[in-house]
């Protein structure tokens, strides 16, 4: 491709310079010239417009290995993850950058009647055994709107989830009887959330008593006790939301939707799922 550039351009500027600018030979070039449509040249051209596509379907959330695996899966065939790499790099196709995640200090844990019975265990082998959740600001237009999400462990799910003005009790148990109903009113499940207020609360525990779950609270200032809903707010947030740019509540919500329902629950792909998505994982080892 910057071969064609340069034939495109040899008009108007010199080809020493260009091969300069562009980091490539002249003899290269020159070589090119006498056989432009070469097999490979044509293959990488295609490759990068396949590139091009699935990235923006993919809203650049995936990284060069990631995927390579997804094209592969889809395209059912052999490629390489360096000749992938390579092609994003010359064609700016990488991953939208993300921040660095810094690991907060410890306080010492207050004294409690609801014990961190998950103790960082997110491996679970079946389905409806553990339950977490978590509340994350999303801006918008209009100011700061709040998203309360469930998330199944076994298949990383998110099982329910609701969008509101405000975080309060309503935004929970709207959240948590989306779940109840996804899930066919489960019993003896581990609910494992922070100490937010709303989880805290008395309703609430009386809400997980009635349907018969066993709760269950991280230590109190620590996020990585619940790091699996921590990373699907920050993959939310970075791989959707941010390139987006700011949103009317409605169209927010809408994007929620999509965004969880369609490509986060049926597309995208887990390597901890053996490089599958939580419905694709979930009807495969039903």
């Amino acid at each position: 491709m910057k071969y064609n550039f340069m034939k495109e351009q040899s008009q108007n500027h010199r080809i020493s310079k260009m091969a300069r600018v562009l980091k490539i030979s002249r003899s290269g070039y020159y070589k090119w010239l006498d056989n432009p449509n070469s097999n490979r040249e044509l293959e990488d051209e295609l490759l990068a417009q396949k590139i091009k596509i699935y990235q923006e379907e993919l809203k650049y959330s995936y990284g060069s290995k990631r995927l390579t695996l997804h094209i592969k899966n889809v395209e059912k065939i052999a490629l390489g993850h360096n000749r992938v790499a390579k092609l994003m790099r010359e064609n700016n196709l990488g991953a939208k950058r993300k921040r660095r995640w810094r690991k907060p200090k410890e306080e010492k844990d207050l004294k409690s009647t609801i014990p961190n019975l998950l103790d960082r265990k997110f491996d679970v082998s079946e389905p409806d055994k553990v339950w977490v959740s978590d509340i994350s600001y999303i801006r918008t237009s209009s100011g700061w709107k709040y998203l309360c999400a469930i998330m199944d462990l076994y298949s990383r799910k998110i099982i329910g989830w609701s969008f509101g003005h405000r975080m309060d009790m309503p935004l929970v148990l709207n959240a948590f009887q989306a779940a109840i109903i996804n899930r066919k009113n489960p019993k003896k499940v581990m609910f494992h959330t922070d100490r937010g207020s709303q989880y805290c609360s008395n309703e609430f525990k009386k809400i997980l008593k009635k349907n018969d779950f066993i709760q269950s609270m991280s230590r109190r200032g620590n996020c990585w006790d619940n790091a699996c809903i921590e990373s699907f707010f920050k993959s939310l947030k970075y791989e959707y939301l941010y390139p987006i740019g700011i949103m009317n509540t409605q169209e927010t919500k809408l994007n929620l939707f999509e965004y969880i329902e369609i490509f986060y629950n049926r597309k995208r792909i887990h390597t901890s799922l053996g490089n599958r998505s939580p419905e694709e994982y979930e009807n495969n080892c039903a």
